[in-house]
């Protein structure tokens, strides 16, 4: 009876066994159909280590350069970011505004485009509406959210998607070498003793003057044509001259081809015949014409903002102040400034581990509690958050934060936007050239964006059916 009573006890002890290995054999297959991968018991205290992640960044010169050094700044990013995410490893590619956009649609078109992207709206609203960009929304907080501008969220978004995570900003306008008019006397005729810097079109016209009577090694002023780049200079010195819109404003026709813009670019072109515009424009780019404001050659550049300001600094050939100035308008009411938004990008490559390293080094570079502040003063520019404000001990950044009420929905998030573009510069060219009047001209630019807005608008409609 006993050793029956021992083997019944065997038996029952044998079978535990091997329910217990049963069960812990489905745990396991369990597993393995769910992630495809088995974990490996590791000894207490022991935390499992991350899989290393590699993700390419390519950077315009979004920071000013660190002693000199193009990329120095960045890599000092990447080097701070990796201190706290050993695992993800960031590969720096520099472009330039010149040459970059154009490496990128190559590379966009190879399918080799990079993982992030610091850029602006124009190019990266889109990309997102072209379906190569990942959705951001998820790593953005209700605080900061509700802490951000909608007209900044406007700009970042493509649907009901946000495609591009804002960080910082700054409105383009004007800029003036204050130093030639406190020598030629002539402070008095810029608006610097009013708060807000407004003024007329006339005024305008009679500080350019002044330079050119007082001060004859000096250019009165720039304009350019040769390309795209900067258009936003010419789209708003034009609009506010004019004192019109650029675009309507629901962003479905053009709304520039007006009397009074028509007869401000006819004034360029006759100004240039007077030598109050700097001549050969047609032929200039905007570079070019920043180049001479640098070197002292040049009293009013039209492309301008704090965050430029901040990167030119190490780039002057003379010493000179320059103070940011709005748009002149024709009846000296409000101007309307477009913003410069900068932000970051995820290029979607079918690859979600690269995807939630890119969101963490976006992370890192806006919202940091060392580096988030620190990488918006290397920028040169104004926060988008409204709770962050007076970074710089600088009287024109608190203009700049003034002149932020100045700014008005910028066109760039239009439909069919990369192509309409295309058609202003040449318009541009024609009247400088003499080919056509102002208003000839601009109605043709508008004949032709409204028919690319209304061609991508029905694109859009197709592929959401």
């Amino acid at each position: 009876m006993a050793a029956r009573m021992k083997r019944l006890t065997a038996v029952i002890s044998i079978m535990l066994v091997m329910m217990m290995l049963a069960a812990c054999g489905s745990n396991n297959n369990t597993a393995n159909s769910s992630t495809n991968t088995v974990k490996e018991e590791k000894p207490s205290g022991e935390t499992e280590k991350a899989k290393p992640v590699t993700i390419t960044w390519w950077n315009f010169p979004s920071f000013q350069a660190l002693d000199g050094e193009v990329g120095k700044y960045e890599k000092e990013i990447i080097a701070a970011f990796n201190e706290k995410n050993p695992d993800i490893k960031v590969n720096l590619e520099m472009i330039t505004f010149d040459g970059g956009p154009e490496k990128l649609n190559v590379a966009i078109a190879s399918n080799s485009a990079p993982d992030l992207i610091y850029d602006a709206p124009g190019r990266i609203i889109d990309w997102g509406k072209k379906g190569l960009l990942a959705p951001l929304d998820d790593m953005i907080t209700d605080e900061v959210r509700n802490d951000i501008s909608p007209a900044f969220w406007k700009q970042s978004t493509v649907g009901d998607k946000t495609v591009m995570y804002p960080i910082n900003t700054a409105p383009f306008m004007m800029a003036v070498n204050k130093t030639i008019f406190e020598k030629i006397g002539a402070l008095d005729l810029l608006p610097l003793d009013r708060p807000d810097r407004t003024w007329t079109f006339d005024e305008y016209k009679k500080a350019l003057q002044a330079v050119k009577e007082k001060a004859p090694d000096v250019i009165p002023s720039g304009f350019f044509a040769k390309s795209q780049a900067g258009d936003q200079g010419t789209r708003a010195y034009l609009a506010n001259l004019g004192i019109s819109r650029f675009l309507n404003e629901d962003y479905t026709q053009v709304a520039i081809n007006t009397e009074n813009a028509g007869k401000a670019l006819d004034w360029i072109v006759q100004a240039e015949k007077d030598k109050l515009v700097i001549s050969g424009s047609a032929a200039l780019a905007a570079a070019d014409v920043n180049d001479l404001f640098l070197q002292g050659k040049l009293a009013f550049t039209i492309n301008y903002s704090a965050v430029l300001k901040a990167q030119n600094a190490t780039l002057k050939k003379a010493e000179f102040e320059e103070v940011l100035l709005p748009f002149p308008t024709l009846d000296g009411s409000k101007p309307k400034l477009e913003p410069y938004l900068g932000g970051m990008a995820i290029f979607n490559n079918d690859d979600e581990a690269k995807i939630a390293a890119s969101k963490k080094f976006i992370d890192f570079v806006a919202n940091d509690e060392v580096y988030g502040k620190k990488n918006l003063i290397q920028t040169g520019g104004l926060s988008v958050r409204n709770s962050i404000t007076g970074l710089y001990n600088d009287p024109e950044y608190a203009y700049a934060e003034l002149a932020r009420e100045f700014i008005t929905d910028p066109p760039t998030i239009a439909d069919g936007w990369a192509d309409v573009r295309t058609f202003w510069f040449p318009e541009l060219q024609r009247v400088l050239l003499g080919e056509a009047t102002g208003k000839e001209a601009l109605d043709s630019f508008a004949a032709n964006a409204n028919k690319a807005i209304t061609d991508a608008k029905a694109k859009a409609q197709t592929q959401k059916k």
